[in-house]
């Protein structure tokens, strides 16, 4: 990725997963400056989404991670968590919350962002709506939303964040945006999938690229009050785990010519997880 030829060619993008907590923004801070410079990265997104405790996101640890090298934070289902955020999501566009949630949600799930060399970046932030809540239909929210930025018209790259609780529907968005997308990579589940490939028609697909943080604990919570809660049938109260961290996500390069995908690269740095090259 670092040959001149290659980066004239090529779009270099990097999505994190769901950023869990303290130790998961400790990792960010670490990791992003190092990971630009290796990769030659012209955009890095996160997915914010877990960073405040475990759930959600406040407005200190949005600086946060913006401060870390994020140039774009998305988010899912928890985004609500703090009332804080909610002036922040009109304030910053570069944070932000699921696209498809009903007109007059505060905020918005899309962005243009303009890097180095003139291209025009595109983030599609979606949640998926089998076992999550009422929100609008994703697929007809990314109809409407990809009508006025057709790839390569207007930019140069897409990459959607596809925050969802099923892998059949999060692989249907894959399919159903073939073509039309540089990626749709999934978010929310916390557990790196070893399904990255590139479709048909030359979009990137992966249904989870991971969380980053402990992976010694469940899903990011200390093992002990999860398995109380599991055990007893009771509310229990979730603590975000401490230790070694994984940071996990997907690097991919998008061909400039045309906005599709040449490659995905499953990102996995520091922790327990088995690091890629």
């Amino acid at each position: 990725m670092n040959d001149s030829k290659d980066e004239k060619q090529e779009i270099n993008l990097l999505m994190v997963g769901d950023v869990v907590g303290r130790a998961g923004r400790h990792a960010l801070r670490h990791w992003l400056p190092i990971l630009r410079r290796e990769f030659s990265l012209d955009l890095i997104v996160v997915n914010g989404e877990n960073a405040a405790g475990g759930i959600g996101i406040s407005n200190s640890v949005m600086r946060e991670i913006f401060a870390a090298g994020a140039d774009v934070i998305t988010s899912g289902n928890h985004i609500w968590k703090f009332k804080e955020i909610f002036p922040s999501l009109q304030e910053n566009p570069r944070l932000l919350r699921p696209h498809n949630y009903p007109e007059g949600a505060p905020g918005s799930g899309l962005i243009v962002v303009g890097v180095a060399g003139g291209l025009r970046i595109a983030v599609l932030n979606l949640l998926g709506r089998v076992f999550m809540g009422m929100v609008d239909c994703p697929f007809r929210v990314a109809d409407h939303a990809l009508s006025t930025l057709p790839l390569k018209q207007e930019v140069d790259a897409i990459l959607v964040d596809f925050h969802a609780e099923a892998t059949s529907e999060k692989m249907a968005m894959a399919h159903y945006l073939d073509g039309r997308v540089s990626a749709v990579l999934g978010t929310h589940t916390h557990v790196p999938t070893s399904d990255h490939r590139i479709l048909a028609k030359g979009t990137a697909a992966m249904t989870d690229i991971g969380m980053t943080g402990p992976y010694d604990s469940i899903i990011g919570m200390q093992t002990a009050g999860v398995l109380q809660g599991i055990l007893s049938g009771l509310p229990t109260r979730f603590e975000p785990a401490e230790g070694d961290v994984t940071l996990c996500g997907a690097i991919l390069q998008v061909d400039r010519n045309n906005g599709l995908c040449r490659s995905i690269t499953p990102l996995r740095r520091g922790g327990l997880l088995s690091a890629t090259p």
